[in-house]
């Protein structure tokens, strides 16, 4: 509230809700807040009756990637970054960086994620096709020689040692993280690709809050 409407914390005046509560009530206590509008217990009875939502957990749930002339995402995947591999390095190909390269797909494949990297890349790539500025990468992505193949990075892990196991590790099947940055002025375009062509109801906007006490704390 105190962001929102730009007061000062130390003006009694201000807009607050601090004498709210809202905290989950018992149903004793609701029926005897409305005891005088039985109605609305009962209604809100109704509308929870008519609410059927499963949400299975434990399982990604990911955006379909509709992959051109009815490959696999896996098989489009390796086509794009056979070709990543033209294009980054031209004819010093090595046999490390061939090994790399089928080594990560090999995680990558084994644990579903093709059609992840696929929706990455594609906005990545168009937000670049359309002179959008995007970071090189950064975290753990940057170790990944398969996000630098396909233009989602602009770090070449085997030049500077990188670990793919902090990305993706086979032993540890976890979703991956790609971390992007886009530029401020033009970072709405980017969100509105993204949900024109997989779905608004596909697409979510999270944000992390870290919350520092106003006054420091003394060890004791």
């Amino acid at each position: 509230m105190l962001i929102n409407t730009g007061a000062d914390i130390n003006d009694p005046e201000r807009l607050t809700l601090k004498g709210d509560d809202f905290s989950m009530y018992p149903p004793e206590k609701m029926a005897d807040i409305f005891k005088d509008y039985p109605e609305a217990i009962s209604n809100t009875h109704k509308i929870a009756d008519l609410c059927d939502f499963n949400f299975e957990l434990g399982k990604t749930q990911l955006p379909h990637f509709d992959v051109p002339d009815g490959k696999t995402p896996e098989a489009y995947l390796t086509e794009l970054c056979e070709q990543g591999l033209v294009n980054r390095f031209g004819s010093d190909i090595t046999p490390a960086m061939r090994q790399r390269m089928d080594f990560e797909l090999s995680v990558i494949n084994k644990t579903g994620f093709a059609g992840y990297i696929l929706i990455v890349q594609d906005f990545v790539n168009w937000a670049k096709n359309n002179r959008i500025v995007v970071g090189p990468g950064r975290g753990s992505a940057g170790g990944s020689l398969v996000c630098y193949l396909t233009n989602i990075t602009n770090v070449n892990p085997l030049k500077h040692d990188l670990l793919f196991e902090r990305f993706l590790n086979p032993e540890r099947i976890s979703m991956p993280d790609i971390d992007m940055d886009f530029t401020d002025r033009r970072r709405d375009e980017v969100l509105k690709y993204v949900a024109q062509k997989y779905g608004a109801d596909h697409v979510a906007q999270i944000i992390t809050l870290e919350l520092w006490p106003l006054e420091p704390l003394s060890a004791t």
